[in-house]
Protein backbone atom coordinates (compact mmCIF):
# COMPACT_ATOMS: atom_id res chain seq x y z
CA UNK A 1 0.00 0.00 0.00
CA UNK A 2 1.99 3.64 -1.04
CA UNK A 3 0.94 6.23 1.54
CA UNK A 4 1.28 9.81 0.90
CA UNK A 5 4.86 10.77 2.81
CA UNK A 6 2.67 14.18 4.64
CA UNK A 7 0.02 11.01 5.78
CA UNK A 8 3.25 8.94 6.92
CA UNK A 9 4.83 11.51 8.54
CA UNK A 10 1.53 12.89 10.19
CA UNK A 11 0.85 8.85 11.92
CA UNK A 12 4.44 8.62 12.84
CA UNK A 13 4.36 12.29 15.04
CA UNK A 14 0.73 10.79 16.16
CA UNK A 15 1.94 6.99 16.84
CA UNK A 16 3.60 7.75 20.45
CA UNK A 17 1.00 10.54 21.95
CA UNK A 18 -1.88 8.32 21.47
CA UNK A 19 0.21 5.31 22.71
CA UNK A 20 0.88 7.25 25.51
CA UNK A 21 -2.72 8.23 26.04
CA UNK A 22 -4.10 4.52 25.85
CA UNK A 23 -1.14 3.30 27.86
CA UNK A 24 -1.45 5.80 30.86
CA UNK A 25 -5.72 5.23 30.70
CA UNK A 26 -5.74 1.54 30.48
CA UNK A 27 -2.27 0.96 32.30
CA UNK A 28 -1.34 -2.55 30.20
CA UNK A 29 1.35 -0.85 28.01
CA UNK A 30 1.62 -4.64 25.84
CA UNK A 31 -2.30 -4.28 24.76
CA UNK A 32 -2.06 -0.77 23.99
CA UNK A 33 1.03 -0.56 21.65
CA UNK A 34 -1.17 -3.44 19.52
CA UNK A 35 -3.90 -1.24 19.54
CA UNK A 36 -2.03 1.07 18.11
CA UNK A 37 -0.53 -0.53 15.50
CA UNK A 38 -4.04 -2.15 14.12
CA UNK A 39 -5.22 1.97 14.44
CA UNK A 40 -2.67 2.98 12.21
CA UNK A 41 -2.78 0.50 9.95
CA UNK A 42 -6.47 1.60 9.43
CA UNK A 43 -5.82 4.82 9.19
CA UNK A 44 -3.13 4.63 6.45
CA UNK A 45 -5.47 2.81 4.86
CA UNK A 46 -8.51 5.02 5.24
CA UNK A 47 -6.84 8.25 5.59
CA UNK A 48 -4.58 7.69 1.93
CA UNK A 49 -8.70 7.02 0.32
CA UNK A 50 -10.59 9.68 2.17
CA UNK A 51 -7.97 12.29 3.19
CA UNK A 52 -6.64 12.93 7.03
CA UNK A 53 -9.86 14.16 9.46
CA UNK A 54 -10.42 17.36 11.15
CA UNK A 55 -9.00 15.76 14.39
CA UNK A 56 -6.47 13.08 13.32
CA UNK A 57 -5.55 12.23 16.99
CA UNK A 58 -8.57 11.79 18.15
CA UNK A 59 -9.68 9.55 15.35
CA UNK A 60 -6.73 7.63 16.16
CA UNK A 61 -7.58 7.55 19.72
CA UNK A 62 -11.29 6.27 19.14
CA UNK A 63 -10.22 4.37 16.58
CA UNK A 64 -7.28 2.30 19.19
CA UNK A 65 -9.61 2.79 22.23
CA UNK A 66 -12.70 0.29 20.04
CA UNK A 67 -9.45 -2.34 19.42
CA UNK A 68 -8.60 -2.30 23.33
CA UNK A 69 -12.14 -2.74 24.29
CA UNK A 70 -13.01 -5.67 21.95
CA UNK A 71 -9.64 -7.21 22.91
CA UNK A 72 -11.12 -6.51 26.82
CA UNK A 73 -14.75 -7.74 26.59
CA UNK A 74 -13.04 -11.05 26.37
CA UNK A 75 -11.71 -11.37 30.24
CA UNK A 76 -14.70 -11.71 32.23
CA UNK A 77 -12.24 -10.61 35.63
CA UNK A 78 -11.29 -7.28 33.48
CA UNK A 79 -15.11 -6.26 33.39
CA UNK A 80 -15.35 -3.57 35.72
CA UNK A 81 -11.76 -2.26 34.79
CA UNK A 82 -13.41 -2.13 30.99
CA UNK A 83 -16.30 -0.39 31.81
CA UNK A 84 -14.34 2.37 33.60
CA UNK A 85 -11.93 2.65 31.04
CA UNK A 86 -14.63 3.35 27.53
CA UNK A 87 -16.69 4.98 29.76
CA UNK A 88 -13.59 7.84 30.71
CA UNK A 89 -13.64 10.79 28.12
CA UNK A 90 -11.48 10.96 25.73
CA UNK A 91 -10.82 14.60 26.58
CA UNK A 92 -10.10 14.49 30.03
CA UNK A 93 -7.02 16.37 31.30
CA UNK A 94 -3.82 13.68 31.33
CA UNK A 95 -5.05 12.29 27.98
CA UNK A 96 -4.83 15.72 25.65
CA UNK A 97 -0.82 15.42 27.21
CA UNK A 98 1.79 14.29 24.69
CA UNK A 99 3.22 11.41 26.34
CA UNK A 100 5.67 10.74 23.59
CA UNK A 101 8.84 10.70 25.71
CA UNK A 102 7.62 9.12 28.42
CA UNK A 103 6.68 6.01 25.51
CA UNK A 104 10.74 6.59 24.97
CA UNK A 105 12.17 6.71 27.77
CA UNK A 106 9.97 3.16 28.42
CA UNK A 107 11.18 1.65 25.33
CA UNK A 108 14.78 2.43 26.04
CA UNK A 109 14.75 1.03 29.60
CA UNK A 110 17.64 -0.34 30.80
CA UNK A 111 16.40 -3.79 31.21
CA UNK A 112 16.09 -4.38 27.80
CA UNK A 113 19.11 -5.37 25.39
CA UNK A 114 20.05 -2.84 22.55
CA UNK A 115 18.35 -4.77 19.82
CA UNK A 116 15.09 -5.44 21.58
CA UNK A 117 15.03 -1.51 22.79
CA UNK A 118 16.07 -0.34 19.22
CA UNK A 119 12.86 -2.43 17.67
CA UNK A 120 10.34 -1.35 20.49
CA UNK A 121 11.56 2.24 19.87
CA UNK A 122 10.70 2.08 16.13
CA UNK A 123 7.63 0.13 16.41
CA UNK A 124 6.31 2.71 19.40
CA UNK A 125 7.92 5.89 18.84
CA UNK A 126 8.43 5.52 15.22
CA UNK A 127 4.73 3.66 13.88
CA UNK A 128 6.94 1.21 12.13
CA UNK A 129 4.90 -2.19 11.45
CA UNK A 130 6.83 -5.39 12.71
CA UNK A 131 7.25 -5.93 9.04
CA UNK A 132 9.33 -3.31 8.41
CA UNK A 133 11.41 -3.14 10.66
CA UNK A 134 11.99 -7.23 9.97
CA UNK A 135 13.19 -5.58 6.40
CA UNK A 136 15.37 -3.10 8.45
CA UNK A 137 17.38 -5.54 10.37
CA UNK A 138 17.22 -8.40 7.64
CA UNK A 139 15.77 -10.96 9.98
CA UNK A 140 12.48 -12.95 9.50
CA UNK A 141 9.11 -10.77 10.26
CA UNK A 142 8.52 -13.73 12.99
CA UNK A 143 11.81 -13.77 14.62
CA UNK A 144 11.37 -9.69 15.21
CA UNK A 145 7.97 -10.17 16.03
CA UNK A 146 8.84 -12.03 18.92
CA UNK A 147 11.76 -9.99 19.72
CA UNK A 148 9.04 -7.22 20.48
CA UNK A 149 6.70 -9.21 21.80
CA UNK A 150 9.54 -10.42 25.06
CA UNK A 151 10.32 -6.16 25.16
CA UNK A 152 6.77 -5.62 25.50
CA UNK A 153 6.77 -8.18 28.48
CA UNK A 154 9.74 -7.00 30.14
CA UNK A 155 8.66 -3.49 30.72
CA UNK A 156 5.41 -4.50 31.38
CA UNK A 157 5.59 -4.25 35.07
CA UNK A 158 7.54 -0.72 34.92
CA UNK A 159 5.55 2.53 36.23
CA UNK A 160 4.21 3.78 32.94
CA UNK A 161 5.81 7.88 33.98
CA UNK A 162 9.02 9.60 33.00
CA UNK A 163 11.97 8.97 35.54
CA UNK A 164 11.85 10.12 39.04
CA UNK A 165 14.53 13.35 38.83
CA UNK A 166 17.17 10.94 40.56
CA UNK A 167 16.56 8.56 38.01
CA UNK A 168 16.50 10.79 35.23
CA UNK A 169 20.36 11.58 33.88
CA UNK A 170 20.56 7.51 34.07
CA UNK A 171 17.76 6.99 32.08
CA UNK A 172 18.43 9.55 29.51
CA UNK A 173 22.10 8.51 29.03
CA UNK A 174 20.23 4.85 28.31
CA UNK A 175 18.08 6.89 25.73
CA UNK A 176 20.59 8.70 23.82
CA UNK A 177 22.84 5.36 23.95
CA UNK A 178 19.59 3.25 22.09
CA UNK A 179 19.53 6.67 19.50
CA UNK A 180 22.79 6.49 18.81
CA UNK A 181 23.40 2.95 18.15
CA UNK A 182 19.87 2.89 15.95
CA UNK A 183 21.56 5.76 14.10
CA UNK A 184 24.68 4.15 13.18
CA UNK A 185 23.36 1.19 12.45
CA UNK A 186 21.36 2.62 9.73
CA UNK A 187 24.15 4.59 8.83
CA UNK A 188 26.80 2.17 8.45
CA UNK A 189 24.74 0.31 6.28
CA UNK A 190 23.91 2.48 4.22
CA UNK A 191 26.76 1.99 2.25
CA UNK A 192 25.83 -1.34 1.58
CA UNK A 193 22.94 -2.73 -0.78
CA UNK A 194 20.09 -2.63 1.68
CA UNK A 195 18.68 1.31 1.43
CA UNK A 196 15.23 0.35 4.06
CA UNK A 197 18.05 -0.08 6.69
CA UNK A 198 19.48 3.48 6.15
CA UNK A 199 16.38 4.93 7.21
CA UNK A 200 16.81 3.82 11.02
CA UNK A 201 19.07 6.44 10.47
CA UNK A 202 16.97 8.65 9.29
CA UNK A 203 14.20 7.55 12.06
CA UNK A 204 16.88 8.06 14.82
CA UNK A 205 17.44 12.07 13.67
CA UNK A 206 13.82 12.81 13.82
CA UNK A 207 13.16 10.97 17.43
CA UNK A 208 16.55 13.06 18.30
CA UNK A 209 14.95 16.22 17.67
CA UNK A 210 11.81 15.50 19.83
CA UNK A 211 14.04 14.26 22.47
CA UNK A 212 16.18 18.05 22.22
CA UNK A 213 13.04 19.76 21.78
CA UNK A 214 11.98 18.59 25.47
CA UNK A 215 15.15 18.06 27.16
CA UNK A 216 17.53 20.80 27.74
CA UNK A 217 20.42 18.70 28.07
CA UNK A 218 23.95 19.39 26.16
CA UNK A 219 24.59 15.58 25.47
CA UNK A 220 21.38 15.25 23.88
CA UNK A 221 22.37 18.37 21.53
CA UNK A 222 25.78 16.77 20.90
CA UNK A 223 24.17 13.48 19.79
CA UNK A 224 21.89 15.12 17.82
CA UNK A 225 24.84 17.36 16.56
CA UNK A 226 26.35 14.23 15.97
CA UNK A 227 23.82 12.56 13.69
CA UNK A 228 23.67 15.79 11.61
CA UNK A 229 27.07 15.84 10.91
CA UNK A 230 27.94 12.46 10.19
CA UNK A 231 24.68 12.03 7.69
CA UNK A 232 25.26 15.19 5.85
CA UNK A 233 28.03 12.99 4.05
CA UNK A 234 25.89 10.45 3.59
CA UNK A 235 25.12 11.19 -0.40
CA UNK A 236 28.78 11.39 -1.34
CA UNK A 237 29.30 8.26 0.56
CA UNK A 238 28.98 6.05 -2.21
CA UNK A 239 29.86 5.71 -6.25
CA UNK A 240 27.07 5.09 -8.63
CA UNK A 241 27.96 1.26 -8.53
CA UNK A 242 26.86 1.52 -4.98
CA UNK A 243 30.53 0.82 -3.66
CA UNK A 244 31.84 2.77 -0.69
CA UNK A 245 33.83 5.94 -1.09
CA UNK A 246 36.79 6.43 1.70
CA UNK A 247 36.05 9.80 3.56
CA UNK A 248 39.71 11.57 1.37
CA UNK A 249 37.87 10.38 -1.78
CA UNK A 250 34.52 11.68 -1.37
CA UNK A 251 33.23 14.43 -3.46
CA UNK A 252 32.39 17.06 -0.84
CA UNK A 253 30.40 18.94 -3.01
CA UNK A 254 27.74 16.64 -2.55
CA UNK A 255 27.68 17.08 1.34
CA UNK A 256 24.41 18.30 2.59
CA UNK A 257 25.53 21.78 3.50
CA UNK A 258 22.54 23.26 5.50
CA UNK A 259 22.63 20.05 7.73
CA UNK A 260 26.19 20.65 8.42
CA UNK A 261 25.38 24.34 9.40
CA UNK A 262 22.90 22.98 11.28
CA UNK A 263 24.48 20.61 13.14
CA UNK A 264 27.57 23.04 14.07
CA UNK A 265 25.20 25.71 15.58
CA UNK A 266 23.54 22.81 17.82
CA UNK A 267 27.33 22.31 18.95
CA UNK A 268 28.89 25.53 19.20
CA UNK A 269 25.61 25.93 21.32
CA UNK A 270 26.45 23.28 23.49
CA UNK A 271 30.19 23.55 24.45
CA UNK A 272 30.50 25.65 27.18
CA UNK A 273 27.00 25.31 28.91
CA UNK A 274 27.93 21.68 31.18
CA UNK A 275 30.95 19.28 31.52
CA UNK A 276 31.46 17.92 27.60
CA UNK A 277 30.67 14.55 26.91
CA UNK A 278 31.30 12.14 24.93
CA UNK A 279 28.39 12.69 22.21
CA UNK A 280 29.72 16.10 21.81
CA UNK A 281 33.51 15.50 21.36
CA UNK A 282 32.60 13.09 18.08
CA UNK A 283 30.54 16.23 17.04
CA UNK A 284 33.13 17.95 17.51
CA UNK A 285 35.31 15.52 14.97
CA UNK A 286 33.29 15.03 12.76
CA UNK A 287 32.54 18.87 12.30
CA UNK A 288 36.04 19.27 12.20
CA UNK A 289 35.76 16.96 8.99
CA UNK A 290 32.87 19.06 7.76
CA UNK A 291 34.87 21.62 7.66
CA UNK A 292 37.87 21.11 5.96
CA UNK A 293 37.13 22.45 2.27
CA UNK A 294 39.55 19.42 0.96
CA UNK A 295 41.12 15.99 2.37
CA UNK A 296 44.31 18.02 3.05
CA UNK A 297 43.07 20.77 4.83
CA UNK A 298 41.79 18.09 7.76
CA UNK A 299 43.13 19.59 11.10
CA UNK A 300 44.38 16.14 11.85
CA UNK A 301 46.48 17.03 14.89
CA UNK A 302 43.35 18.74 16.84
CA UNK A 303 41.55 14.79 15.74
CA UNK A 304 44.20 13.05 17.35
CA UNK A 305 43.91 15.14 20.46
CA UNK A 306 40.37 14.97 20.89
CA UNK A 307 40.32 10.93 20.13
CA UNK A 308 42.64 10.79 22.94
CA UNK A 309 40.20 12.47 25.27
CA UNK A 310 37.18 10.48 23.87
CA UNK A 311 39.25 7.05 24.44
CA UNK A 312 40.52 8.29 28.18
CA UNK A 313 36.70 8.67 28.82
CA UNK A 314 35.21 6.15 27.60
CA UNK A 315 37.57 3.25 26.80
CA UNK A 316 36.14 2.33 23.54
CA UNK A 317 38.39 0.18 21.50
CA UNK A 318 36.46 1.48 17.91
CA UNK A 319 37.70 4.77 19.28
CA UNK A 320 41.46 3.80 19.79
CA UNK A 321 41.13 2.52 15.76
CA UNK A 322 39.87 5.69 15.12
CA UNK A 323 42.84 7.43 16.80
CA UNK A 324 45.47 5.28 15.40
CA UNK A 325 44.06 6.40 11.95
CA UNK A 326 44.58 9.98 13.02
CA UNK A 327 48.02 9.28 14.86
CA UNK A 328 49.05 7.77 11.13
CA UNK A 329 47.84 11.32 9.26
CA UNK A 330 49.90 13.50 12.12
CA UNK A 331 53.06 11.37 12.84
CA UNK A 332 52.68 8.64 9.49
CA UNK A 333 51.62 5.21 9.45
CA UNK A 334 54.14 3.71 11.62
CA UNK A 335 52.70 5.86 14.64
CA UNK A 336 49.20 4.00 13.80
CA UNK A 337 50.30 0.61 13.66
CA UNK A 338 51.93 0.73 16.76
CA UNK A 339 48.27 1.50 18.61
CA UNK A 340 46.84 -1.46 16.33
CA UNK A 341 49.33 -3.55 18.34
CA UNK A 342 47.15 -3.28 21.48
CA UNK A 343 44.03 -3.52 19.72
CA UNK A 344 41.87 -6.94 19.27
CA UNK A 345 42.05 -8.67 16.12
CA UNK A 346 38.63 -9.36 16.19
CA UNK A 347 37.26 -5.68 15.90
CA UNK A 348 35.61 -5.06 12.76
CA UNK A 349 37.28 -3.32 10.38
CA UNK A 350 40.84 -3.61 11.89
CA UNK A 351 42.28 -6.12 9.36
CA UNK A 352 41.29 -3.21 6.82
CA UNK A 353 42.80 -0.29 8.81
CA UNK A 354 45.90 -2.27 9.30
CA UNK A 355 45.90 -2.89 5.09
CA UNK A 356 45.83 0.69 4.62
CA UNK A 357 48.49 1.84 6.89
CA UNK A 358 50.62 -1.02 5.78
CA UNK A 359 50.28 -0.16 2.56
CA UNK A 360 51.02 3.39 3.25
CA UNK A 361 54.07 2.43 4.73
CA UNK A 362 55.04 0.93 1.57
CA UNK A 363 55.00 -2.48 3.14
CA UNK A 364 52.51 -4.12 0.13
CA UNK A 365 52.31 -8.08 1.04
CA UNK A 366 51.10 -7.23 4.34
CA UNK A 367 49.03 -5.27 2.94
CA UNK A 368 47.76 -7.76 0.97
CA UNK A 369 47.18 -10.42 3.26
CA UNK A 370 45.20 -8.03 5.49
CA UNK A 371 43.02 -6.81 2.42
CA UNK A 372 42.12 -10.30 1.71
CA UNK A 373 41.67 -11.15 5.60
CA UNK A 374 39.55 -8.05 5.19
CA UNK A 375 37.54 -9.13 2.19
CA UNK A 376 36.39 -12.68 4.00
CA UNK A 377 35.22 -10.40 6.76
CA UNK A 378 32.86 -7.79 5.59
CA UNK A 379 29.97 -7.15 7.27
CA UNK A 380 27.92 -6.70 3.63
CA UNK A 381 28.64 -7.60 -0.43
CA UNK A 382 29.29 -3.76 -1.12
CA UNK A 383 32.21 -3.58 1.23
CA UNK A 384 33.49 -6.74 0.67
CA UNK A 385 33.68 -6.13 -3.44
CA UNK A 386 35.55 -2.59 -1.96
CA UNK A 387 37.99 -4.53 -0.26
CA UNK A 388 38.26 -7.41 -3.27
CA UNK A 389 39.36 -4.37 -5.44
CA UNK A 390 41.54 -3.35 -3.17
CA UNK A 391 43.43 -6.76 -3.37
CA UNK A 392 42.88 -7.14 -7.30
CA UNK A 393 44.70 -3.87 -7.28
CA UNK A 394 47.55 -4.23 -5.28
CA UNK A 395 47.92 -8.17 -6.98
Amino acid sequence: MNVPDDVEDLLRQLAPQVLGMLARRWGDFDAAEDAVQEALLAAAQRWSADGVPAQPRGWLLQTASRRMVDRWRSDVARRSRELHAATEPASGGAAQDDDTLTVLFLCCHPVLTPPSAIALTLRAVGGLTTAEIARAFLVPEPTMAQRISRAKQRVAGERFSMPAPDEHPARLRSVLRVLYLMFNEGYTSSAGSDLTRADLSDEAIRIARLLYAAEDDAEVAGLLALMLLTDARRPARTDESGAPVPLADQDRSRWDRPRIAEGTALLDAAFGRATVGEYQLQAAIAAIHDRAPTADATDWSQILALYGLLERMTGNPVVTLNRAVAAAMVDGPAAGLAILDGVDDALPRVDQLRAYLHERAGETDLALAHYRRAAGRAINVAERRYLEAQVARLS
